[in-house]
């Protein structure tokens, strides 16, 4: 198997994985045509991607999956840097109007940013201790 392949175990598949990415956001980038959000997982597990793409922002199947399959490609392209992070990718309206190559260049800018958050949450900060009353 390829180390850039895309495979299942890569992948956020039912709602429940979704739910803890949207309740425990710890990195979020907000685009004009894509909004970004992203949660650690454990370290030793490869990046999970997810995708949200309605038809209410994108009307045409073909503007959909054009969307997702740039997002998909960049992301295997990029899964390295990415490890022990859930991702999901939610399309804006007007998703249609950016040329493919602006949203794969787009995504790829936004990878390192998205590491950094993530990395850098309050969440991964140590909470300081009470002292005891004396």
């Amino acid at each position: 198997m390829s180390p850039f392949s895309f495979q299942r175990h890569q992948r956020l598949l039912n709602p429940s994985e979704f739910k803890r990415v949207f309740d425990g956001v710890e990195g979020r980038i907000s685009h004009t045509f894509f909004l970004i959000l992203a949660r650690r997982s454990n370290p030793e597990q490869p990046a999970r991607l997810g995708l949200v793409v309605a038809k209410k922002h994108l009307k045409r199947a073909v503007d959909r999956n054009a969307f997702k399959r740039i997002i998909r490609n960049e992301f295997r392209l990029s899964q390295s840097q990415l490890a022990g992070l859930d991702i999901v990718i939610l399309a804006r309206p007007g998703s249609a109007q950016i040329p493919q190559k602006d949203l794969a260049a787009q995504i790829n800018k936004y990878w390192p940013k998205l590491v950094q958050r993530c990395h850098n949450s309050p969440a991964q900060k140590p909470t300081p201790r009470a002292e005891s009353p004396k």
